[in-house]
């Protein structure tokens, strides 16, 4: 028998504050792909390494509190689905910053926000209008500005972050839709055992391991911090909409730009800079205009020009 779930409970501050923390976790995620990465070690051992660890600590630790009511699920589509766009994240954005900065690899996820607000209309049944398309269409000019296809500076790898970014918008619009339908527990259990599953046929043809102290802590802060912070992300999602919690993601792009420079001397160069205010400004627009279409007092006039 499936263990109770809280439902949606609309707490949007507390949902803000869960995904700030869960985004400072997660950024050690990304700065210890990046650094095992440069060691030389396969994409598909880094993934694996990420859920195996994932996984290892989420039945080491609630296996003894709930039993076997972690593996029951009221939707396993759902979650399943879940997984593979959680795994199609990883995967593209962890080759991705095999030839890339991270302010790139950032930048481009942090478009999912755009995405999302896009998605939001087919797969959540919102109303998406035409400032917000606008604000949409902006945001993509930024990707351009970063990516900047058809010159010296495009790297094919750009393609993989956008490829990232979109499965993240539909893990994110997923991790709502299951919010109050499985726990957050449930839904971790899913979501890195799918990706474990999968990855682990190829993670052993070409395994490396690691020969530095900082290699070693890299190796298993991949895991742990992914789990954690995801485990907090879910909880997030409980309490407020994707398109609420999206901008607010875009703390983590700090610390990444200065975890690339600091630790990787890979500094943000100026298409960065203006790349990226673009998708971030777009993405606030996005909120801003959310929230007003939200208050009560909003006219059916306001609606039909959202």
């Amino acid at each position: 028998m499936a263990r109770p779930v809280a439902g949606l409970e609309e707490n949007a501050s507390k949902g803000i504050l869960l995904l700030l923390v869960a985004q400072s976790i997660l950024v050690f995620l990304d700065i210890s792909a990046k650094w095992l990465s440069g060691t030389g070690m396969p994409t598909s051992e880094i993934i694996f390494v990420r859920y195996g660890v994932h996984v290892a600590l989420l039945l080491a630790i609630f296996v003894p509190l709930r039993g076997r009511d972690m593996f029951v699920t009221r939707n396993w589509k759902l979650e399943v689905a879940r997984g593979l766009c959680l795994l199609g994240t990883t995967g593209g954005n962890f080759l991705a910053m095999r030839y890339l900065p991270l302010t790139v690899t950032g930048a481009l996820i942090f478009s999912s926000p755009l995405m999302v607000c896009a998605l939001s209309g087919p797969m959540l049944g919102e109303k998406v209008g035409w400032r917000r398309w606008m604000a949409i269409g902006a945001g993509f000019i930024g990707i351009l500005i970063i990516v900047r296809p058809g010159t010296e500076a495009f790297h094919p790898a750009a393609l993989l972050g956008i490829g990232a970014a979109f499965f993240i918008a539909l893990f994110s619009i997923l991790t709502r839709k299951l919010a109050g339908v499985d726990t957050a527990v449930t839904q971790q259990v899913y979501a890195g055992g799918t990706a474990l599953l999968l990855v682990t046929p190829i993670a052993f043809t070409d395994w490396v391991w690691p020969t530095q102290t900082a290699s070693w802590l890299a190796f298993f802060a991949a895991g742990t911090a992914g789990m954690i912070g995801h485990m907090l992300i879910s909880v997030a999602h409980r309490y407020a909409a994707p398109s609420t919690l999206a901008p607010f993601n875009y703390l983590q792009l700090l610390y990444l730009a200065l975890a690339s420079w600091v630790l990787f001397s890979q500094p943000p160069d100026n298409g960065f800079y203006l790349g990226a205010s673009i998708i971030v400004a777009s993405g606030l627009y996005i909120w801003l205009r959310e929230r007003k279409l939200r208050r009560p007092s909003t006219s059916v006039d306001e609606v039909l020009e959202a």
